[in-house]
């Protein structure tokens, strides 16, 4: 027999450690799915900026510089994206979001000059951050070139392709 309702309350204590465990460990999910999620977006963006690197647009006058410049990026190559890191720059008080710096690291078999892999590294760090924007419906938050790319509670920007 319980005459002064001590299982109540241990009942009571008990469900409220759980509401506030599940709470807290919810939220923690939350963020760490939608940064794997900006992530994953990242890598698919890459991947896509890689594997198109001699299939691009140019103006005329761009077409030349290439032409000229850089031959080399006019024919495909195989460019193999080995692995994506960020940083956590911590809480962006312009953004009012935290800022997460992507660094990508490539390889190509090719031998590129300066220009070169700088040209592609701008495409497939371009098209990392357009993907984060596809994925999460952001396209009026950025410009044209998707720098920085946003999602609900970071904002992403990227660093130079590290080639190895």
């Amino acid at each position: 027999m319980d005459f002064k309702a001590q299982i109540s309350i241990e009942y009571m204590f008990l469900m409220g450690f759980t509401l506030i465990t599940t709470i807290l460990v919810f939220s923690y999910a939350v963020d760490a799915n939608e940064l794997n999620t900006a992530i994953s977006a990242a890598r698919n963006g890459a991947l896509e900026g890689a594997s198109i690197d001699s299939y691009a647009i140019y103006s005329e006058l761009k077409f030349k510089e290439y032409e000229i410049k850089k031959p080399l990026l006019m024919h495909a190559s195989s460019i193999k994206i080995v692995k994506i890191d960020y940083i956590n720059q911590g809480f962006s008080n312009i953004y009012k979001k935290t800022k997460i710096m992507l660094i990508i690291y490539a390889s190509t078999t090719r031998v590129l000059g300066y220009d070169e892999r700088n040209s592609l590294g701008d495409r497939i760090t371009y098209n990392a951050r357009k993907s984060i924007t596809d994925c999460f419906k952001t396209h009026n938050l950025t410009n044209d070139f998707y720098n920085p790319a946003f999602s609900d509670r970071y904002v992403f920007t990227t660093a130079d392709v590290k080639w190895l």
